[in-house]
Order: C-alpha cells, then structure tokens, then sequence
C-alpha cells in the first residue's frame, strides 16, 4: 500500500498526462455519467479528490464549490478550468468543521484512498445532517469471471497510480455510516454510481 507522500508524487506526475491518457474513457462513459449525477449537487459543495477538475463543467453555476485533492499539480489543472477555491488535502484528514457542506462529491478517488472506509467517515463527517454524498467510482464487477480477473491483477494495477479497482464501493460507503439510497452500475458492473445521505 503507498504511503501519501507516493501517491501525492504519483499523481502530481501523472498531472502531465492523465488528462490525455483517459480523453477516450471520459467521452465514451465518464463525461455523461458526471453530468447525470452533478444535477443533484446543492448549496455549499466539498469535491473530494479533484484532480484535473473534470467535475467542473457540470455542476450548476449557483453552487459555492471547494475542490481539494492531495495532489498540488493535480489542483493546478482544476485551477485551469475554473476552481476557485482549492486546497491540498488528505481526504482521511478533512481540515473542515463538521457538518460544513450540503453536498460532497468523490469522483474516481475511493479506489485511491489508503483507508476508503475512513475517508468516507470523513466525508460523512462534513456533510450535514439530511445532506448528500455522490459518488461516481470504479471498482470490482458484479460478473463473476471479470471480478476473478480484477482481482488477480489488482496489486500490480495499482502499483502505477495506487488505483486498488477491485474495492466495493457500496460495501465501503454502509461500512462508513452513510445510507445509500441509489446505487447502479455500469460498463460491466465495473463503474458504481451512488448517491447517499447522512
């Protein structure tokens, strides 16, 4: 498992390219698939582990949104595409008070997490009471053979950007506290889209 100190410097170098390496991944499944679920943010919005700020397009513009991420050349890219306030932050560690956001965004990022159960007590933690938590991940299918495969190749697919793609999302979010109340699945069971509350 990496320390944050790897994966803050593997992400920071992947910040030169990541964008380019998914621009098909993002146009074929992703771009739609942000859009569908961002329409339900509100109010004051926490986006955890922002990278390159792809969420950005699709939040309506009425939200007051803080975007953070443990990578700073990763948050150099949200900046780019319009990120106002921005913050390098360890998502097991929010430096936020609590109950401080209406809505908290994690997108592409549990499977990173050294501790996702932990980081998504944080997320519980800062959301308020009755708000809502929206979560766009990748994780292990729901089709026998292929999860079999995932998880056979899981350490070393996560040796390039601690990317663990055989984690249960849902499982980790009702191990944290958080009630979902939609959850669905895509691209052969592999992309878990769920939206919860605390």
């Amino acid at each position: 498992m990496d320390s944050l100190r790897d994966l803050q410097e593997k992400w920071d170098r992947a910040s030169r390219w990541y964008d380019l390496a998914t621009v098909a991944l993002e146009a074929l499944v992703f771009r739609r698939l942000r859009s569908r679920l961002l329409k339900s943010a509100v109010g004051r919005v926490l986006e955890v582990a922002a990278g390159s700020g792809l969420n950005l397009a699709h939040y309506s513009g009425d939200l007051d949104i803080t975007a953070i991420d443990l990578s700073p050349g990763m948050l150099i890219r949200a900046r780019s595409r319009g990120a106002q306030k921005v913050a390098v932050m360890d998502a097991q560690h929010l430096a936020f008070k609590d109950g401080s956001f209406d809505t908290v965004v994690s997108t592409l990022g549990t499977c990173t997490f050294p501790d996702p159960v932990e980081a998504l007590r944080e997320i519980r933690r800062v959301c308020r009471p009755g708000g809502t938590v929206l979560l766009l991940e990748h994780g292990r299918s729901d089709r026998p053979g292929l999860a079999a495969w995932q998880d056979r190749r899981a350490p070393t697919w996560a040796v390039h950007l601690g990317c663990w793609w055989n984690r249960e999302p849902l499982d980790n979010v009702r191990r944290a506290g958080l009630q979902p109340h939609a959850a669905t699945r895509e691209c052969l069971g592999m992309v878990h889209i769920i939206r919860a509350s605390v």
